[in-house]
């Protein structure tokens, strides 16, 4: 599988970390950087990240920083990317079972490299059910098809 990675500074030693995981376990990795620990603004790696995603030039992403929220944060606005904040393996299995997410996000100050490592394995190996969860992802691609309370009574 194609894999993109991003982080920030705070995250850098891990996103190093990952990368090598993912090559070891028979992955194409794109480093969308950055390059050092120096700092960076962690917005411009997570929109760099759901760009390749929407383009179609990674099949999944890998989103890091210090907390995980704000590059998840950033990752998100981007309609092509569902990008799930996860801190333990049965949020990053039900990331992709329920919500089809194509991105996970991670907080290295959160999380240790052990465990993301765990959440990572479970993240690509977990599957999308579809069936009633299609309706919703879908949702999330196109918000128009959301529906307001009175539609639904």
């Amino acid at each position: 599988m194609k894999i993109a990675i991003a982080s920030d500074h705070a995250a850098f030693d891990l996103k190093q970390d990952l990368a090598e995981s993912l090559r070891e376990w028979g992955h194409e990795v794109v480093d969308l950087g950055p390059d050092s620990a120096d700092r960076v603004d962690y917005p411009d790696f997570g929109y760099r990240l759901a760009e390749t995603i929407a383009a179609g030039d990674a099949e999944r992403g890998v989103a890091l920083c210090g907390s995980g929220i704000g590059i998840s944060m950033a990752v998100n606005r981007h309609p092509a990317a569902r990008c799930a904040l996860v801190n333990d393996p049965y949020s990053a299995a039900l990331s992709r079972e329920h919500n089809d997410a194509n991105v996970i996000a991670m907080g290295a100050r959160l999380i240790g490299p052990d465990m993301a490592r765990t959440c990572l394995q479970t993240f690509l190996v977990a599957e999308f059910q579809g069936g009633r969860h299609a309706g919703r992802v879908a949702k999330l691609t196109e918000p128009t098809l959301s529906t307001t309370p009175q539609e639904n009574a």
